[in-house]
């Protein structure tokens, strides 16, 4: 998936991440929202800052969907008003 925001003013406004399962854990919080405009890349290279090495361990393994797509463009910037979220491999059957 690709993604792209030509509105300009688009990297100050918010994107939200909703975190499902183990990555709700490893977050302590279910959601949080942050700026748009920046790669899935360097949003995850954010959130390891700001919740540390076991949300790293999480997001190594995790999918991403943006707006419900499954996000193949690592490196695209995240447009303003999309949804990430952050699935970890989910056991069961």
């Amino acid at each position: 998936m690709t993604v792209t925001d030509p509105t300009p003013g688009a990297a100050s406004a918010p994107l939200t991440v909703r975190y499902f399962a183990g990555a709700r854990a490893a977050a302590g919080r279910s959601e949080e929202v942050l700026p748009a405009g920046r790669s899935l890349d360097d949003l995850t290279t954010e959130l390891v800052g700001r919740h540390g090495d076991r949300l790293a361990a999480v997001l190594r393994v995790a999918s991403f969907l943006v707006d419900g797509v499954t996000c193949h463009d690592r490196q695209a910037p995240l447009p303003a008003g999309v949804t990430v979220d952050v699935l970890p491999p989910f056991a069961g059957g």
